[in-house]
């Protein structure tokens, strides 16, 4: 997924000079059609939007589809939510992933207003099977809060707020957030000091990586943050169909918040190679993810000996 992002890019780029080249190349039929060599660049009326789908595993797992880029919070959270339906838009469904919200599911209304949207869905959302029900509703929320200014979500059936789950009989807060956890695992011994920490873990689909958010419960005191890493350096997740590229020697060494940014400093290990001092973008990935799904942070900060390697300010995959 990242890689055809870099693909795209570099893409556009050669189509520019190539226009370039070949304008100043070829003067006379410039001459001749009058051309302007002046470039105009037109902003392309496409996107790419996070959304979160089930995979051929039924984890829900962050991928991407192509919307229109219009800036409108409530166009752009319809259009995710379309994705999400089966049948509605099948086309910008990735090869390896399905859409979870029932067929003829219809959007009644949605609003957007101070962080928080409102969807009012037909009843058709309820035609699911027990197994997927709340995993549809992991994927709504999780899509819809992938929106910049997105924080919150209720949602309506048939305008009544959706308040427990009819077939699993799981009750829902009235307003749903990240909280809420996804692809939930629970690992318990007492009801005591239980702590819900989001693990993001890569899975793969012929040559392309994608990531796949794992909440755990846990009875376990320490800072989220710390819980995170060392998950992430037990190499294969909770389940053989999910990995981690951080490997064992990573030591996270300190962590500091301030100011709303996360700073964590680990030792040399986490290089990919320590002579270029190179950082595998998974790992990044893994680790900025789940940051920012445990702590509400404007920026984390990734430094190895005290030496900055990387900075975020992106909740989302750029």
């Amino acid at each position: 997924m990242l890689k055809r992002l870099s693909i795209r890019k570099i893409t556009l780029a050669s189509a520019a000079l190539f226009a370039c080249m070949l304008i100043y190349l070829v003067p006379s039929v410039r001459e001749e059609n009058n051309w302007s060599e002046d470039l105009e660049y037109v902003d392309n009326e496409t996107d790419y939007s996070p959304v979160f789908l089930l995979d051929k595993n039924n984890y829900v797992a962050l991928t991407e589809v192509s919307v229109s880029n219009d800036d409108n919070i409530e166009n752009k959270a319809k259009e995710v939510l379309e994705v999400l339906i089966i049948g509605s838009s099948d086309g910008k469904v990735p090869n390896g992933f399905s859409a979870i919200i029932p067929p003829n599911t219809e959007i009644l209304s949605l609003t957007y207003d101070n962080g928080l949207v409102k969807v009012d869905f037909s009843s058709d959302i309820l035609e699911i099977s027990e197994d997927l029900e709340e995993k549809m509703i992991e994927a709504i929320v999780y899509s819809l809060t992938s929106i910049d200014g997105v924080d919150n979500v209720i949602i309506y059936v048939e305008g009544e707020i959706l308040s427990k789950l009819p077939k699993t009989k799981i009750n829902l807060p009235s307003t749903l957030n990240r909280s809420f956890g996804i692809n939930k695992e629970f690992n318990l011994t007492s009801t005591k000091d239980i702590t819900d920490v989001t693990v993001y873990y890569i899975n793969q689909i012929n040559d392309n990586y994608y990531y796949v958010p794992v909440t755990k419960y846990l009875n376990d005191t320490r800072d989220k943050i710390t819980i995170v890493i060392d998950e992430l350096t037990g190499g294969l997740g909770y389940n053989n169909n999910l990995m981690s590229f951080l490997n064992e020697d990573v030591e996270l060494v300190s962590s500091n918040l301030s100011d709303n940014v996360l700073s964590l400093d680990f030792n040399s290990s986490i290089f990919d190679d320590i002579n270029t001092k190179e950082v595998l973008e998974e790992v990044i990935y893994t680790i900025c993810l789940s940051a920012y799904d445990n702590y509400d942070v404007d920026e984390v900060v990734l430094l190895a000996d005290n030496e900055e390697i990387y900075k975020s300010a992106s909740k989302t995959i750029e």
